[in-house]
């Protein structure tokens, strides 16, 4: 078993941090998941939050746009369009940039009377003030929370009542029972 995990961060741009730590802990998907030493397989989609990594009693933190990570025993590789470290942040800009995304999502989302995943400028808006919420919130000073009844989380819903055939597989195979009997 391994003592350490090797950390690597790859963005479109190159490697933007390759570290050698004790825990590693990320934003997927599905919620977040830490990685120890001799962690078993993992491949997971990631979403724009912040990275913690351990290194003995001290503890770091960088923020990620959406990507993959693979784990393994000895090493988290995360592939993601986005890396920023807390000394590489300017609050103010962040600030002015999110209000002039938020004024700009309050602009679409009047222009649709009903917010669909098929709404790709409402869609990139809220990308990009996820991103800038989570630069915020890596810097110390994190935007009030936002609530959005028309975003989809979690796995994907099911079919409808409507598209589900009511015939059970026990149930035609009854029927097809009773119509060879009658013939």
């Amino acid at each position: 078993m391994a003592d350490k995990i090797e950390l690597e961060i790859v963005t479109p741009k190159g490697t933007a941090l390759k570290v050698s730590v004790d825990e590693v802990t990320a934003p997927s998907v599905k919620g977040e998941f830490g990685v120890l030493p001799g962690h078993l397989p993992l491949l997971a989609a990631l979403q724009t939050g912040l990275v913690t990594y351990r290194n003995g009693n001290e503890s770091k933190k960088c923020a990620v746009g959406t990507g993959f990570a693979e784990a393994g025993p000895d090493k988290l590789t995360i592939l993601t369009d986005r890396f920023i470290e807390r000394e590489q942040i300017d609050p103010v800009l962040v600030r002015k940039s999110l209000g002039e995304v938020q004024q700009k999502m309050a602009q679409v989302d009047t222009l649709a009377t009903e917010p669909t995943k098929e709404n790709s400028a409402l869609n990139a808006l809220i990308l990009e003030e996820n991103w800038l919420a989570a630069e915020l919130e890596l810097y110390g000073d994190p935007p009030p929370a936002t609530m959005r009844p028309f975003e989809t989380f979690g796995p994907t819903p099911g079919p409808d009542e409507d598209d589900v055939p009511t015939d059970t597989p026990d149930d035609a195979n009854a029927s097809n029972a009773s119509n060879a009997q009658r013939n």
